[in-house]
């Protein structure tokens, strides 16, 4: 398992668990969630099931910070198709930017937000694989 510790966007890696677990905690500038989405593509992990929770985040991003991600996220789809996505946001605003994000990406994938990492974790898990690109040797 890998970890990295880029404060104040935290995430860890399963390969065998094909799981990414993420959390952004305290105030959360663009380029360090730009940061976590090149590490998930670059450690080819793109595939994996993915928890993304956002609880302990004060300061939420901008609409702005919003719609550059979604424009990111939906450039993704060259690298591989993407696994189910949970979304940890129990505050009406993180709930609000959780929903703006998701109409945003327009991505394939599932993807729902929870109030609890417990909750979120249950139907991650009921959640079918996707398999990863073919390694190109």
């Amino acid at each position: 398992m890998a970890a990295y510790l880029f404060m104040p966007v935290n995430w860890t890696i399963s390969h065998p668990e094909r799981l990414v677990i993420a959390v952004a905690e305290g105030t959360v500038a663009l380029q360090e969630i730009e940061r976590y989405l090149d590490g998930v593509v670059t450690s080819n992990a793109l595939s994996y099931r993915k928890i993304f929770d956002v609880t302990e985040m004060v300061v939420h991003p901008p609409d702005e910070y919003m719609m550059m991600l979604a424009a990111r996220i939906r450039a993704y789809p060259a690298f591989g198709r993407f696994g189910a996505l949970a979304i940890v946001a129990p505050g009406d605003r993180s709930r609000w930017m959780a929903r703006l994000y998701t109409e945003l990406a327009e991505v394939d994938r599932p993807i729902k937000i929870f109030r609890n990492r417990e909750a979120a974790r249950k139907w991650l898990d009921a959640q079918p694989g996707v398999d990863p690109p073919p390694d190109p040797q």
